[in-house]
């Protein structure tokens, strides 16, 4: 798995397109979905943020998806979309629970919102990229690029 540095290191400019996407509406935002066991997967809409090497989010300790991320760690995120110009990021990879009190006070201080010990932080590692463009909305298909970690490939 590789961190938001390294996966931007490798594919700057899917990379570059996916962290204007996420701060498109300002703060951090995107959906989450988490899978867990044989349960059906879980969506939620998210703060996340880019800080350092890493890319986070802050979950309410007592939620689903606390515990699916910390039971199984898989994950996607994908971007909203601007109905206007649609282009959507997409990525997928696996959760990691952040222990280390540093780490943590880094993240916290330029979160979007205030967090207390009642949230978990996870930091995201990213085994896959997709990044599809469309300048507007009457323009069909997009246009995909992607990048995996496991073949150290950019295609598109």
């Amino acid at each position: 798995m590789a961190t938001w540095s390294e996966f931007a290191a490798a594919a700057p400019d899917i990379a570059s397109e996916t962290r204007r996407l996420i701060y498109a509406r300002g703060d951090g935002e995107a959906l989450l979905a988490t899978v867990r066991d044989d349960d059906p997967p879980r969506i939620h809409p998210v703060n996340v943020a880019i800080v350092g090497d890493g890319l986070y989010v802050f979950v309410i300790g007592r939620s689903p998806k606390r515990r699916d991320l910390e039971l199984d760690g898989r994950f996607a995120l994908h971007t909203h979309q601007d109905p206007t110009a649609p282009n959507e990021a997409a990525l997928r990879g696996h959760a990691r629970l952040v222990s280390d009190a540093d780490e943590r006070a880094q993240v916290a201080a330029g979160w979007a919102f205030g967090v207390d010990d009642t949230y978990t932080l996870f930091a995201f590692d990213i085994e896959h990229a997709v990044l599809g463009v469309r300048p507007t909305a009457d323009d069909w298909p997009p246009v995909y690029s992607s990048w995996n970690e496991r073949t150290a490939e950019t295609s598109g």
